[in-house]
């Protein structure tokens, strides 16, 4: 029976987890807050044995301010472990392309120093590196935004970025698992401007546009987000793991978790408010 070990059982690992549990994998999972189905990662005496067990090990877990938890807990373990690895990073280490095409020969000279030196080190350790730039799917998209009120358009024409459905990545991964190691883009076909975005999410909840907002007034979060723009190619994915998004842009998705969720999302959401529709 093969054995996954996933370092962080959140959101994207756990569709992972539960699509291989329902292949007839054995799916072991690390979380920081004892939850019942994990164990937890900073108790080495549980996990050293998970990876010396594991015929496969999955790190979906961030950078901590300047390193990686797991590289810096288990790095050594995890070096001499003939598992497949992979690593789920972001497309954050490209930086800002000026809304042009990134591909995995780019550059990493992202703002995200951390990340990009996590994505660097576990390559070096021979895994398969997956960029990924927003995530979205079930009960995480555009549509809950807009029907909780928290959407907003900031009317930057030139703002661009690509984003991925969570089951694609979960067909990436699997498609990877009899690929050789190295960086894979797992991004849709459609990368476009986020106003674009919540837009067409709440022409499908039949709501006006979202109010428009000045960039300024948004967290510094925010602003980082849209001061990067850049649009990422997944051409190699598809040529060396022969994967396909499923979703191949955010119509697609959206249109599909629509038909899933809006009843749920109208009987739970705010009455609308009025907004700006230009």
């Amino acid at each position: 029976m093969p054995s996954l070990l996933i370092f962080g059982l959140g959101y994207t690992a756990g569709r992972l987890a539960d699509r291989l549990r329902g292949e007839g994998w054995r799916v072991t999972g690390t979380s920081r807050d004892r939850r019942a189905d994990t164990i937890p990662l900073t108790d080495p005496a549980s996990v050293l044995p998970e990876i010396a067990a594991a015929s496969h090990i999955l790190s979906s877990v961030p950078p901590e301010e300047d390193a990686d938890p797991v590289l810096a807990a288990y790095r050594d373990a995890l070096a001499g472990s003939p598992a497949w690895l992979g690593y789920l990073s972001s497309t954050g280490v490209y930086g800002d392309a000026a809304s042009g095409w990134v591909d995995e020969s780019a550059p990493i000279v992202g703002r995200r120093a951390a990340r990009s030196v996590a994505d660097g080190r576990w390559l070096e350790l021979g895994a398969r590196v997956f960029r990924l730039p927003g995530i979205y799917g079930p009960g995480r998209s555009a549509l809950e935004r807009v029907a909780e009120g928290r959407a907003h358009r900031v009317d930057l024409p030139d703002q661009v970025f690509s984003r991925v459905h969570v089951d694609d990545i979960v067909n990436g991964v699997v498609a990877a698992l009899a690929a050789p190691p190295g960086a894979y883009n797992l991004a849709d076909d459609m990368p476009c401007g986020q106003d674009e975005v919540m837009t067409f999410a709440a022409r499908l909840l039949g709501r006006p546009a979202p109010p428009l907002v000045d960039l300024a007034t948004l967290s510094p979060a925010a602003r980082a987000f849209y001061a990067e723009n850049r649009r990422v190619a997944n051409g190699k994915a598809k040529r060396v793991l022969g994967w396909r998004p499923i979703y191949p842009d955010y119509r697609f998705g959206l249109r599909a978790l629509s038909a899933m969720t809006s009843p749920i999302i109208a009987s739970t959401a705010p009455a609308p408010a009025s907004s700006d529709q230009r």
